[in-house]
């Protein structure tokens, strides 16, 4: 980066912010700022994902000014069990004539508590409502830096009280074991390549949790800062992943960063770029330190270190599962297409650990037939999920409204279609294997019998009480009846509930009757 011709700064980690101080080469009137990205550089070895390699700059770029005096950055965390709401304040040029003002409103905009005073802040709330991905209460927080009655500066926050910990050998939500209904997801549009959009994201959400999904990987680098903002929003738990992955280098001729130090610099910038600025981020429940680059020395310095930055949360890398040696580096048995019952030996084998694939399911053509295999891993408590491969299909929409992949602009060498292993199409529309995936991910269960309906809940924190419930008769393939109802099944029970089916009104003039009932 140059500012009026003078050298400002130099960034590697193509998804992870750069932000550089030009305040000394800026000047009065117009200013000339460039840019020159480099397709190729030391970082290409760090970043080789399997995915489309577009040049440029896919984010924003912007500049902005301060006060002399400001607030530079704050952590802020929301403890369910105390209630209390903690922001830890940096200021750049703090003296004792200024002090913090804290601010914290509820979901419904009401304030709910206040604290004043130096840069370590804490104000506890009365009855605070617990997120999750099932209900994503959010918290307004607003730090503001006075002089005297003078405001020198404001930051607004969002944060939710939620606790996520590793204990008894399980992964625990708000003290509850959770299981995962995951997807991998890469950052592309069909359309603009790597430049999303708020609308292309707001949709990719709705149909996440349209799908049942209730848990997203942000494979395999730091997603748009927006991203993080909408899943603490809309509810969606979140693995949080490092720029990181040497896949053909650690995979077949040489083992990087492995436990070379001249690497360690390097990769310890990007997850420390990712903890700092995503850690405010509600949602995030797990940080990853990459994707496919082996072990070494160099990712046990990593996890030490994300560790350090954020006691709170839980770390994850598959790489140690192909060096038992490090596998102190991640908190959570984690691998990659492994068969079920290979993952259900290792279940039964009294592990030290709780289980996640952190990709399974190759969602490749006429795919995912045999996912209930995975689902019914349910049943142990060490098993918390998977995250399915992958979202969408990687496809780029050329001048002639073809959906494009490897190998169809005359590149090579290619992987061709390789990538086109999304339960959605490239445009969004959903494939069948889409269908399949709602059904089995579908946290409430209805079995319909002569007598009425059993409903189990398997949601942890709301009940069905919000959800109608709509009965059918069919006969002969038509529907003749239909009722809607409400019934409220707590979080983790089950109940039959007692249905007067009026089948005796269509018995003589159809050859078959079916019951039918869903959830609305």
């Amino acid at each position: 980066l140059w500012v009026n011709g003078v050298f400002a700064g130099y960034s590697e980690d193509s998804m992870g912010p750069a932000e550089f101080d030009v305040t000394t080469l800026v000047r009065a009137g117009e200013n000339v700022v460039a840019a020159e990205c480099y397709k190729y550089s030391s970082a290409s070895y760090l970043e080789d994902q399997d995915f489309w390699r577009l040049s440029g700059i896919f984010r924003s770029v912007f500049a902005y000014s301060t006060a002399e005096v400001f607030i530079a950055d704050a952590a802020v965390t929301a403890d369910p069990e105390s209630g209390t709401v903690r922001a830890e304040v940096e200021v750049e040029r703090w003296d004792g004539s200024l002090s913090l003002e804290l601010v914290v409103r509820d979901p419904s905009g009401a304030i709910a508590a206040q604290a004043s005073g130096g840069r370590s802040l804490a104000a506890p709330v009365p009855a605070p409502k617990r997120w999750s991905a099932e209900t994503p209460e959010l918290y307004t927080v607003t730090v503001a830096l006075r002089r005297g009655d003078g405001i020198l500066d404001i930051r607004h926050f969002r944060t939710g009280f939620r606790s996520i910990e590793v204990r008894d050998r399980q992964l625990f939500f708000n003290g509850r074991p959770v299981k995962l209904h995951g997807v991998n997801r890469h950052e592309l549009d069909p359309r603009r390549g790597r430049a999303v959009t708020r609308e292309g994201m707001l949709r990719d959400i709705t149909m996440i949790k349209a799908a049942n999904l209730d848990a997203v990987r942000c494979s395999h680098y730091p997603n748009h800062p927006l991203w993080y903002e909408l899943c603490d929003r809309y509810g969606l738990y979140v693995i949080d992943e490092a720029n990181i992955e040497s896949h053909h280098l650690s995979y077949h001729a040489c083992v990087l960063p492995g436990d070379d130090p001249v690497w360690e610099p390097a990769v310890l910038d990007r997850v420390e770029r990712l903890v700092k600025t995503d850690r405010n981020s509600v949602s995030v429940t797990i940080w990853s330190l990459g994707n496919e680059s082996y072990a070494g020395d160099v990712f046990r310095a990593m996890s030490v270190h994300v560790h350090e930055l954020d006691p709170n949360r839980p770390v994850h890398y598959e790489g140690v599962t192909h060096n038992r040696k490090y596998d102190d580096v991640t908190d959570i048995e984690t691998r990659m297409y492994a068969h079920a019952d290979e993952i259900e030996e290792y279940l039964k084998s009294d592990p030290k650990k709780p289980y996640i694939s952190c990709e399974y399911m190759h969602a490749m053509g006429n795919s995912v037939g045999n996912m209930d295999e995975y689902t019914a891993l349910e049943r142990y408590p060490q098993y918390q999920g998977g995250f399915i491969w992958d979202f969408i299909d990687q496809a780029i929409l050329d001048g002639n409204g073809r959906m494009c992949y490897g190998g169809d602009f005359g590149d090579r060498p290619s992987d061709y279609e390789f990538s086109g292993d999304g339960l959605l199409f490239a445009d969004r529309t959903p494939s069948p294997k889409a269908q399949d995936v709602k059904q089995l991910y579908a946290n409430v269960h209805i079995a319909v019998d002569a007598s009425g309906i059993t409903i189990i809940n398997d949601n942890l924190f709301v009940s069905t009480a919000d959800s109608t419930f709509v009965l059918r008769i069919l006969a002969d393939g038509k529907p003749v009846w239909s009722s809607s109802r409400r019934f409220d099944v707590a979080a983790g029970a089950s109940e039959h509930v007692e249905i007067d089916w009026p089948v005796d009104d269509y018995r003589a003039s159809a050859q078959e009757l079916v019951l039918e009932a869903s959830q609305q």
